[in-house]
C-alpha cells in the first residue's frame, strides 16, 4: 500500500509554542507537535510533511507546491485566520481538503478571533483541544482515507 501524504502547516508565531503565552497555548513546542505527528502518521499508513512560516506569502507558496501531491492539509493559520483572503484563495485554488486547527478556543477569546476566513471552506475545524487537536485531525484524515490502520 502506498502512503498518502498530508501537509501540516503552522502559521505566524507558532514557532514560539511552549514559550509564548503558555497559559493559553501550553508548554509543548512546535517540534513536539511535529514529532508527535510524524510518529502518529507512521502507524496510520500516512506520510506527513511539516511547514511553519511567519510569512503569509511563504505559506501560500507551500500550499501551491502541495497541489497534486497531497491528500489533505492540516493548517493552524494563527493570526492569518482572521485576516487573510489570500490564504483562503490559495486553499481554494489547490482544491486540497483541509482541516483548520487552533490550539485555543478562539470563540472564548477576543471578538476579532471569532471570525475565520477559512472555516466555511474547511472539511473540519478543531479548536480548544490544545495540541491534541493536531492528533484528532490526523486520526480524522486516516479514517477518511481509510488507510486500513485507523
Amino acid at each position: 500500500m502506498s502512503k498518502q501524504s498530508v501537509l501540516l502547516i503552522n502559521g505566524p508565531n507558532l514557532n514560539l509554542l511552549g514559550t509564548r503565552e503558555p497559559h493559553i497555548y501550553g508548554y509543548e513546542t512546535l517540534q513536539d507537535v511535529e514529532t508527535a505527528a510524524q510518529k502518529q502518521t507512521s502507524g496510520l499508513g500516512l506520510e506527513i510533511a511539516t511547514f511553519q512560516s511567519n510569512h503569509e506569502g511563504h505559506i501560500i507558496d507551500r500550499i501551491h507546491e502541495a497541489r497534486g501531491k497531497c491528500a489533505y492539509i492540516i493548517i493552524n493559520p494563527g493570526g492569518l485566520t482572521h485576516t487573510s483572503v489570500a490564504l483562503r484563495d490559495a486553499l481554494n485554488g489547490v482544491a486540497i481538503p483541509f482541516i483548520e486547527v487552533h490550539i485555543s478556543n478562539v470563540h472564548a477569546r477576543e471578538e476579532f478571533r471569532h471570525k475565520s476566513f477559512l472555516s466555511d471552506k474547511a472539511v473540519a475545524v478543531i479548536c480548544g483541544l490544545g495540541t491534541f487537536g493536531y492528533k484528532a485531525a490526523i486520526e480524522f484524515i486516516a479514517r477518511k482515507l481509510d488507510t486500513g490502520r485507523a
